[in-house]
């Protein structure tokens, strides 16, 4: 029995710019950003791919003012100002016990066996690795959702890891600002290599 394959549309050009071409990191974000608009950011970044649908991703993010005081500590001087006064930051981390979600996540076969007895500095590699790569679904959800970004990291990792996930095997990863930012405060746009001094086609 044959089967068809249905392609995918492209993105139109504006949607290719939103996410990709002319978005830019902000350092200054103000306005509002609904709790139902974080939902549907993470409805939207959760299905992207990860090794074994693993998913490690653990997002916090950070909105009240009571919160916003806990973090204030971990940040960076550079970083304090302008993450504060963010309307939100997404602490993007990884669970190192991510196999315990296995049995659900992939069910048809026992990928925890596959983890649960690796050595720590292992399931670090693969959980980060795999967070990172959520990570960034994050911030293209959050941009495709008319969000703009402020990625960094900037921060002591062990004091968020003690003050948000504190009995657990979670680490954070790196921050993200979200919010709505002024383009006429950015400045100019930094280069990127090109195909030929990045990639290759073999």
């Amino acid at each position: 029995m044959s089967h068809t394959v249905s392609p995918s549309t492209p993105l139109s050009d504006a949607a290719l710019d939103q996410l990709f071409r002319t978005a830019r990191t902000h350092n200054e974000l103000a306005g509002e950003v609904s709790d139902e608009t974080l939902h549907q950011l993470y409805e939207l970044a959760k299905w992207g791919p990860t090794s074994a649908n693993m998913s490690p991703l653990r997002l916090v993010f950070v909105k009240s003012a009571e919160a916003k005081a806990k973090l204030g500590p971990a940040l960076d001087q550079g970083n304090y100002a302008k993450t504060l006064a963010a309307p939100v930051t997404a602490i993007v981390a990884f669970d190192m016990a991510f196999y315990e979600k296995l049995p659900y996540l992939f069910p048809h076969t026992d990928a925890r066996g596959w983890f649960d007895t690796k050595p720590e500095d292992a399931l670090h590699t693969i959980a980060l690795r795999n967070g990172s790569l959520q990570g960034a679904y994050v911030l293209m959800a959050a941009r495709a959702l008319g969000l703009d970004c402020g990625p960094m990291s900037g921060f002591n990792n062990a004091l968020v890891d003690e003050t948000f996930f504190a009995g657990t095997k979670v680490k954070s990863n790196f921050l993200i600002n979200l919010g709505h930012g002024d383009t006429a405060k950015l400045f100019p746009r930094s280069p990127r290599l090109s195909f030929d001094e990045a990639a290759a086609i073999l």
